[in-house]
């Protein structure tokens, strides 16, 4: 059984996704199985991939989105961590190796990331400082933007399958829903190296191609607060968060004269109670995954 399971899903994306594969295959440390995930590419991405050896390829017969390729790649591993590689991104030598030292001065964390160097249209930029990788409790900072990298985050296998993985319903977003969840509990490490190289500026990117993300963003919020038993300070600060992201789509939807949005939202921006009192049957528990039973799998129900 390998101890890192990595996996990549890859939709239309022949131009890149041999990079990616390569930063994987070159890693300084072997013990780790590829699992790539062709989530039903409709150009030459499957012969790109079958160009390399020592790997497994997953093809889906339709393209169902990262969410379901990401998910349905995990099923299938053996690994007991997970590590994601978006296809238009690189690996530096060192990354897994050096994240599992990391690791192993660092017992009781389950989920880490790294620094990462930014490609903008072919030319390296400076993060904004509010994207600076941070560590510890992230929580808050994960209410208000997407505070880990997938390219970046190594997890242990029971934390992922503790929650669920990724929400297949989410068209974008899917990976601020899912540290949001994760946070609540969990403390996040960070290597202070560079381990990964990110390429944007490219337009199939789905923060350039999805519109009113924010939209979604809400919908996480609104999740952990029905679903998930916060103590009463993450829930204020959710609630914050929640109504100022719905008076923004709500503000922008009257500009547009979208008046359905602008009534949906502005009343998730006025209200002033979330979830209820009694958590909805069948709802988190977000305790630690170390506190967990170990032979437990998926959420624990809450009476």
């Amino acid at each position: 059984m390998p101890r890192i399971s990595v996996i990549i899903p890859v939709y239309n994306r022949s131009g890149f996704i041999g990079r990616a594969i390569k930063s994987v295959l070159t890693q300084d440390f072997s013990d780790f199985e590829l699992i790539v995930v062709d989530d039903g590419s409709s150009d030459s991405t499957a012969d790109a991939i079958s160009s390399f050896s020592n790997l497994r390829t997953l093809s889906l017969s339709e393209n169902r989105g990262v969410s379901c390729a990401r998910n349905r790649g995990v099923e299938i591993s053996n690994g007991q961590w997970i590590a994601f590689l978006d296809s238009d991104d690189q690996w530096l030598p060192s990354k897994l190796r050096e994240q599992m030292e990391w690791l192993s001065q660092n017992p009781s964390i389950n989920i880490l990331q790294s620094r990462e160097i930014w490609i903008r249209n072919g030319r390296r930029v400076n993060p904004p400082r509010a994207f600076e990788k941070k560590q510890g409790d992230l929580f808050f900072e994960s209410l208000e933007r997407c505070s880990i990298t997938p390219s970046s985050v190594l997890l242990k296998r029971e934390l992922f399958d503790l929650h669920k993985g990724f929400d297949e319903t989410l068209p974008a977003c899917e990976d601020y829903d899912l540290w949001l969840r994760i946070t609540i509990a969990e403390k996040v490490g960070l290597v202070q190296k560079n381990h990964l190289i990110r390429y944007g500026g490219h337009p199939d990117q789905l923060s350039s191609s999805v519109p009113c993300q924010d939209k979604f963003r809400v919908y996480a919020i609104e999740k952990i607060l029905s679903s998930y038993n916060l103590d009463e300070l993450k829930r204020q600060r959710a609630v914050q968060a929640l109504q100022k992201k719905a008076a923004i789509i709500a503000n922008g939807a009257l500009k547009r004269g979208n008046l359905n949005d602008y009534k949906k939202y502005s009343a998730i921006a006025g209200k002033e109670t979330f979830g209820s009192d009694k958590l909805y049957p069948g709802a988190y528990n977000a305790k630690s995954a170390t506190e967990q039973d170990s032979s437990s799998r998926g959420p624990v129900l809450l009476s």
